[in-house]
């Protein structure tokens, strides 16, 4: 069964309190820097965690210091959904770079 998909105003309420983060192609996505690549890692664990426990996943890339981050919902056709925005506030909660 499809998950409910956010409404465009629902979309963009939710990223007024997610600070830098965009929509983008069909996804929440934000770009984080960090000082070196182990502070990426790790905070690339953390957020791994945090997904597993909401058994919901980010597409993600890393290259040295910078991890990018793309949430939308495969059960949703692609769509974002409330699960998207949760993620997010726990992603931007584990940041400690903005």
């Amino acid at each position: 069964m499809a998950i409910p998909h956010l409404t465009p105003v629902e979309i963009d309420e939710a990223l007024r309190a997610l600070p830098d983060w965009k929509l983008e192609r069909d996804a929440l996505a934000k770009e984080f820097k960090f000082g070196s690549f182990r502070e990426a890692l790790s905070f690339m664990v953390r957020v791994g965690f945090e997904a597993e426990a909401m058994n919901h996943h980010p597409e993600w890339t890393n290259v040295y210091n910078r991890v990018a981050i793309r949430l939308n919902t495969h059960e949703a056709g692609g769509k974002i959904t409330v699960k998207d925005v949760n993620l997010a506030r726990k992603i931007q909660g584990l940041s400690w770079v903005g």
